[in-house]
């Protein structure tokens, strides 16, 4: 099945991990008495005590990988999110490991060598999973393990299912064909043949041993959807309904469950649950970090505002975020005071002859943007994500750039993958739009780590422009 993992591969998983745990121990032991990287002023322990870990080590490890979803088959996994998890799954088997140890009082086990043996287990782990990963590839490749599947219906949405099964070689599905009523036998689309009409079905099940059927035939088509479901009733096949919705899938697709009925979600944000707890601890701890190392600065140019024009060093502008739910964003002022009182809302552009000289300073460098640190810090949003607009410009949006709105299924934020990509300012609202919502398909933590990295080299690269 596409979303279960053989019992063949989970099982080597699970070996790999084990292999690779043990392999770290040793290293680690190595690494740490054996090499003159980290002294031992107590001299060296014996190893006995040290390999008798395993026997903790093994099961809580799994335990761990298992727990982070590493036993899961998640297609859409990039190898950065793979490195993020095995990050998190290490991490957490290590912490119950060393719980595990305060049982033990008749020997202490050294600290150094629990850092060390972290870090190697992180890269013995993510190194052995791409291995498998690329072993399982090659063997699909060649024709090992692969499933055959019939795909019923030769329109858009077949096509779209033997494409994407084309650029994925890794699942192990080879499509033989299609059965379409509505061409002729022979004909080739996207590169796979028409083999016969719907009621050809269960002759062409056995003449190619086929192992599952994709229904993907477009909604007015249901009685055809019927009369194969029909004829397949004594089949041992498996059985793909594809449903015909992906005109409407906006954001990331899910299927949900009311009470036994299963319900397709159509524009379901990602950053929900755990992912949703660990993006908002990222943002507090970076956030108030921040805070801290620039207060000095932040004080300085609170001080230039102050001394070279009239009125409040900050500013606040109210802005919508979340679900749409407006709040009051900070930033320091770099405009004269009650800028908009004749003009109303304007739409920022280069050169605002509004702006101050210092404020065309702190515009350059971003530095305007710093008390959004705060906002950061009470929830109103999140260091990376689709940047804020104000009210009246939503609502004029809204009406002409088609998915505008999803946006605001994420929190708002200080930074974002349009702006890294030279999208900030008086740029084009609708490509914006577009790095918005890849931003919201592919998010991961990785991603947001991604993003505030490439901030940081962007305003380094334009520290000197004028």
């Amino acid at each position: 099945m596409l979303k279960e993992r053989r019992l063949w591969l989970l099982l080597a998983l699970v070996a790999g991990d084990a292999l690779a745990s043990a392999a770290a121990l040793v290293t680690a032991y190595v690494v740490r008495f054996r090499v003159d990287l980290i002294p031992a002023p107590r001299g060296v322990p014996p190893f006995e005590p040290y390999l008798s870990l395993l026997v903790l080590l093994v099961p809580l490890h799994a335990l761990s990988l298992r727990v982070v979803g590493l036993y899961e088959y998640r297609h859409e996994r990039t190898k950065a999110d793979e490195a993020f998890v095995v990050l998190q799954g290490v991490t957490l088997a290590t912490l119950l490991l060393v719980a595990s140890t305060f049982f033990f009082r008749n020997f202490s086990y050294s600290r150094w060598f629990v850092v060390v043996f972290w870090a190697i287990d992180v890269v013995a782990v993510f190194g052995v999973r791409l291995a498998i990963r690329d072993v399982v590839r090659s063997l699909r490749r060649h024709g090992r393990f692969v499933r055959r599947a019939l795909v019923v219906g030769a329109g858009p949405l077949g096509q779209e299912v033997v494409r994407r099964l084309r650029g994925h070689p890794e699942f192990g599905v080879r499509v033989v064909g299609y059965l379409d009523d509505g061409l002729p036998v022979g004909e080739r689309v996207e590169g796979k043949e028409v083999l016969g009409g719907c009621e050809t079905v269960t002759r062409i099940l056995t003449d190619y041993r086929v192992d599952q059927l994709f229904l993907a035939l477009p909604l007015e088509a249901h009685h055809e959807v019927l009369k194969v479901l029909n004829a397949i009733e004594g089949e041992l096949v498996d059985v793909k309904m594809v449903p015909d919705v992906l005109q409407f899938v906006t954001l990331r697709a899910a299927v949900e469950e009311l009470e036994g009925l299963p319900v397709i979600s159509l524009a379901q944000s990602p950053i929900t649950g755990w992912p949703r707890l660990l993006k908002r601890g990222l943002d507090l701890v970076l956030a108030l970090a921040g805070l801290l190392l620039l207060a000095p600065a932040m004080g300085l140019i609170a001080l230039l505002i102050r001394l070279t024009s009239p009125g409040s060093v900050l500013y606040r502008q109210e802005r919508m975020g979340l679900d749409g739910r407006s709040f009051q964003m900070l930033k320091f002022r770099t405009m004269g005071e009650d800028a908009e009182a004749e003009t109303g809302p304007v739409w920022a552009r280069r050169g605002d002859p509004r702006t101050t000289p210092v404020g065309r300073t702190l515009r350059r460098l971003s530095f305007d943007e710093l008390p959004q640190l705060w906002n950061v810090v009470k929830g109103d949003m999140s260091l990376v994500g689709p940047r804020p607009e104000r009210p009246f410009f939503v609502h004029q949006f809204k009406t002409l750039i088609p998915q505008y709105m999803l946006r605001h299924k994420v929190k708002a934020g200080l930074t974002g993958w349009a702006q890294v990509n030279g999208l900030r300012g008086d740029t084009s609202v609708a490509k914006r739009i577009e790095y918005d919502l890849y931003y919201i398909q592919n998010w991961s933590l990785a991603l947001d780590v991604k993003i505030l990295l490439l901030t940081l080299y962007r305003a380094w690269q334009h520290r000197h422009l004028t």
